[in-house]
């Protein structure tokens, strides 16, 4: 059986990889947001069933990351309070090495997925939109909870976060980013570089 932490590396692959469909602004509703789980989870299984190379495949999802995240918000928080000194031409760099980075990061497990599936149990209305609650299931192992964030307050209807088992992804990579700043001694340019690596 896979541990907790594979099983969190999986679904984040499939999930981080994917995040947001983006469809007209309208106000979000709670089987709007439930519509969008299903949509994100048959687009995934529908890219690793593909027959495609691996690269092929993280190749798409890297594309769908970009189509279906709210890739701004996630970069901005994941670049933290350094972000406020950050000029647009950094910010930007960020943003296309922080949406590769998920990919690759999370991707390289997207064939644990095969076979799985997610059933949406529960939602309710947050302040920044919905809270979807879904147990995912994998071959040959026990459910887990994947918990979604969904908003549109971007514009269109997307994903900003995500909990496997309580453990939340913008503040897992808020930490992972940190750190790389910091070993660069708060050096953007350093950092980015060192992003577009990492994974």
């Amino acid at each position: 059986m896979p541990s907790n932490l594979t099983r969190r590396d999986f679904f984040l692959s499939s999930t981080a990889a994917a995040l947001l469909a983006a469809t007209p602004a309208a106000a979000l509703t709670e089987a709007g947001a439930r519509q969008l789980v299903d949509q994100v989870v048959a687009d995934i299984d529908r890219v690793i069933s593909s027959g495609q190379s691996d690269a092929a495949i993280l190749r798409e999802f890297e594309r769908l990351f970009v189509r279906y995240a709210d890739v701004n918000i996630m970069a901005q928080y994941a670049l933290g309070a350094d972000g406020r000194s950050a000029s647009s031409s950094q910010k930007r760099a960020f943003n296309d090495a922080f949406t590769s980075y998920i990919a690759r990061k999370y991707g390289k497990q997207f064939r644990d997925f095969i076979g799985g599936r997610v059933e949406v149990q529960s939602a309710r209305q947050i302040k920044a939109g919905y809270e979807i609650n879904t147990l995912a299931y994998l071959r040959g192992d026990g459910p887990f909870e994947v918990t979604f964030h969904v908003s549109d307050r971007s514009g269109s209807r997307k994903f900003f976060n995500i909990y496997i088992e309580g453990v939340n992804l913008l503040l897992t990579e808020r930490s992972e980013i940190g750190s790389m700043l910091d070993r660069r001694g708060g050096d953007i340019n350093a950092m980015i570089a060192d992003l577009k690596g990492a994974g």
